[in-house]
């Protein structure tokens, strides 16, 4: 695809998270917003997967560490072919196959259930180290949020994959610097946080504007360094695209209402 082809599957996948949080009354637009072209880019010009056999054993995997970005999530996998819009409307309803956080048992392109934060490196560092006890090219993907990353599990995780060697692993920062509670900052500080996950050993590449395709797009095909696990530490705009919830904890996990959403959608189509 063209990336003027990806932009606009950007811009659906956005109108797709308004929409499906405006329907259910609740979900977490904010970061599944400012998740979408990290998103697009790993599933549309990295990953090999077949939409027709989502089971397909010599797929690559993707783990969407930060679960509470479903709606980023499902409007990707159906750009991609995997389910269908029509289950939108269900989202976050009793048994739907669309739930807040994903479930790998019911929605087509789904490799992990996710949503207890810190555990999917980890889920993903066991899929890569798979891979290679197999003999097997699989490329494992994981995304991560930025105030995730203060759970231990994840900085354990991160040591595990480098002593690994696992290079068939990249490890995606959605690093918009909010979470729930208000800044990371304020919350609890990541620091220096690129020297450290160069100290931790990855293979780093810091994304200056990680809601800019091109950027991203680069630090993806970027070549991978053999025997380190790469990280793509990507600056993102909480919200991006939706002038009244960029920047704004409080849209961490709070849906629009009918005019909020009207107000979102006229301002993702201009």
């Amino acid at each position: 695809m063209t990336n003027q082809e990806l932009a606009q599957v950007c811009k659906q996948v956005r109108r797709d998270i308004i929409n499906m949080t405006a329907n259910a009354g609740s979900g977490h637009p904010g970061g599944s917003l400012s998740a979408v072209e990290l998103m697009t880019g790993v599933f549309f010009t990295q990953m090999r997967v077949d939409p027709k056999n989502p089971k397909w054993e010599d797929r690559d995997r993707f783990v969407l560490s930060k679960g509470h970005a479903a709606p980023c999530y499902y409007g990707v996998l159906a750009e991609k072919g995997f389910i269908s819009r029509d289950e939108f409307q269900n989202f976050r309803q009793l048994h739907s196959i669309l739930q807040g956080h994903p479930d790998a048992k019911k929605v087509p392109g789904v490799d992990a259930s996710t949503g207890s934060l810190g555990q999917g490196v980890s889920i993903a560092n066991g899929m890569a180290m798979g891979a290679k006890l197999l003999g097997k090219d699989t490329k494992v993907y994981v995304m991560c949020g930025d105030g995730e990353c203060q759970e231990g599990q994840i900085w354990e995780a991160f040591m595990a994959a480098a002593h690994y060697k696992l290079d068939n692993l990249t490890v995606l920062i959605d690093w918009n610097g909010l979470q729930i509670d208000g800044s990371n900052d304020e919350v609890m500080s990541l620091g220096d946080f690129p020297a450290k996950l160069r100290a931790f050993g990855f293979d780093l590449h810091e994304v200056a504007d990680g809601n800019d395709l091109e950027q991203v797009l680069a630090a993806l095909n970027a070549p991978t360094v053999p025997g380190k696990p790469k990280c793509i530490l990507a600056h993102t705009v909480k919200g991006k695209g939706v002038s009244f919830m960029e920047n704004q904890a409080g849209w961490h996990g709070k849906a629009p209402n009918a005019e909020q959403r009207e107000q979102a959608l006229k301002e993702l189509e201009g």
